[in-house]
């Protein structure tokens, strides 16, 4: 019997999905708090989050005449399913993942990136023009960050000679911090997921101040609360996947706890450091600027691989 109740446990209490739904809620406050704090202001209480989640769920979800109600439902769910799937590959809490392949990283990372997708899906879903102006900016922005942020992960696993999340992440506890080693990859990565969660000042896509709630203006209730968990979790996996890669590994819960804490504290200052970019300014100066650096530190992660047998003889020599 404990061999049925165990997995089942891990996979849906600890370290699996309520678990993750908690520290969701958590890093959303201490995101917050942070970034009002830096701003001089007092933030919301701890129990904020859960509070906003709970009122959305009891709220009453409008679904418009002009949506197609399946998909306007589905996708939602869709974007939590993908956040929680990829968390089945990384080291969450600095555990042992609950499951792991070759190239599951690669599996991750396009999991990671099926929110984006829904959101725009969900803005394209709807005639109203503020949703159709938000998703056309969040799948704009996309292709912004996506392939930096894609090379910036594969900057270690590269020099590590395997695509395996847990091999890396066992390998980095042993080694520099690639944080040291690759510092362009490191910015990249931690610029690339405030993209990703459309962070500021990434935030465009949904400027409040310009177009409401962007692809979401039109959901409440339930999907409107689903989102923004989906959301969460994926700041959770994406520090959690940072800190493996750049940061040592990940081989305790206080390791996990200090390193992703650490670069939540990064991202808030950086959201409160900048002002707002433009569609064009992200798109343009990010998908050069941000390629260009990752692309020449793996160029030279690739020379010194190939490189060093050949030197390795004549140092020892």
């Amino acid at each position: 019997m404990n061999l049925t109740i165990n997995p089942i446990l891990a996979l849906l209490i600890f370290p699996g999905g309520i678990s993750l739904l908690i520290f969701g809620l958590v890093y959303e406050f201490g995101d917050r708090k942070l970034v009002a704090r830096f701003q001089n202001r007092v933030g919301p209480r701890w129990f904020q989050p859960l509070a906003d989640f709970i009122k959305l769920l009891a709220k009453e979800e409008i679904i418009p005449a002009s949506v197609n109600p399946a998909l306007f439902i589905a996708l939602p769910i869709v974007a939590l399913a993908a956040a929680l799937t990829a968390a089945l590959y990384v080291p969450m809490f600095g555990l042992q993942p609950a499951y792991s392949f070759s190239g599951d990283l690669v599996v991750t990372l396009y999991l990671l990136s099926l929110m984006t997708l829904c959101i725009g899906l969900a803005g394209a879903n709807t005639n109203d023009r503020f949703s159709l102006v938000g998703a056309t900016r969040a799948l704009t922005q996309l292709f912004s960050y996506e392939a930096p942020f894609l090379l910036a992960m594969l900057g270690p696993a590269i020099a590590l000679g395997t695509w395996d999340i847990t091999a890396v992440n066992a390998s980095a506890s042993h080694n520099w911090w690639f944080l040291l080693t690759q510092p362009f990859g490191f910015l990249v990565a931690l610029v690339g997921l405030m993209g990703k969660l459309e962070l500021p000042p990434f935030d465009a896509p949904e400027a409040e101040t310009e177009i409401v709630a962007g692809a979401l203006t039109e959901y409440s209730g339930r999907g409107l609360g689903i989102f923004r968990m989906g959301r969460n979790i994926e700041l959770v996996i994406g520090l959690t996947l940072i800190a493996s890669f750049y940061m040592g590994g990940l081989t305790s819960p206080l390791d996990f706890l200090w390193k992703t804490l650490v670069l939540l504290l990064v991202t808030a200052l950086l959201q409160s450091l900048f002002a707002r970019l433009r569609i064009d300014q992200t798109v343009g100066m990010w998908w050069r600027v941000g390629t260009i650096l990752v692309l020449v530190q793996l160029l030279v992660i690739i020379l010194g691989r190939n490189l060093s047998p050949l030197i390795q003889p004549l140092i020892g020599g």
